[in-house]
């Protein structure tokens, strides 16, 4: 009767935390203005400005027209949509309707499809924050780590 009685309280605080980060991040959304604030990034094309696994914190507030040359933007891949990439805006190809190039930092040159052409539709913020290598906590959620997680917790229960 206690185990079960201490399952129930473990399942009430899991739902509590649970709808507690779900406010949370509804409340980003808003005060960040994009539907994800958090990237982490994935590769070495910035480097030394940014580092794989560094978490980027965007601001979708700012409008695709006040981007400018030397801001660090993210943005769906124009060729296909399928992938976000984190580039410095090098330079503004058309002002109407605007259209950008980016390129990494520690990339010798724009790759067609990828860096550019950049419109509005492409852009999902600009990057306001870098929280440096605490994208390796994301390591831990990818299987087979995260089921082991899940197991664990199963079993505490």
């Amino acid at each position: 009767m206690a185990k079960r009685s201490i399952s129930k309280g473990i399942i009430k605080d899991i739902v509590i935390v649970g709808v507690g980060i779900l406010i949370i991040w509804i409340g980003l959304q808003l005060v960040f203005g994009t539907q994800n604030p958090f990237y982490v990034v994935a590769s070495g094309s910035m480097i030394p400005e940014l580092q794989v696994y560094d978490v980027l914190i965007v601001q979708g507030h700012v409008s695709f027209e006040e981007i400018e040359i030397g801001d660090i933007i993210v943005f769906n891949r124009p060729s296909d949509h399928d992938r976000v990439i984190v580039h410095r805006v090098v330079s503004i190809i058309d002002e109407d309707p605007k259209t950008i190039r980016t390129q990494g930092d520690a990339n010798p040159a724009s790759i067609p499809g990828t860096d550019f052409p950049i419109t509005e539709e492409e852009y999902i913020g600009k990057v306001e924050y870098v929280l440096p290598q605490v994208g390796y906590v994301t390591q831990l959620l990818k299987p087979p780590i995260n089921y082991v997680i899940i197991a664990v917790v199963i079993g505490i229960m």
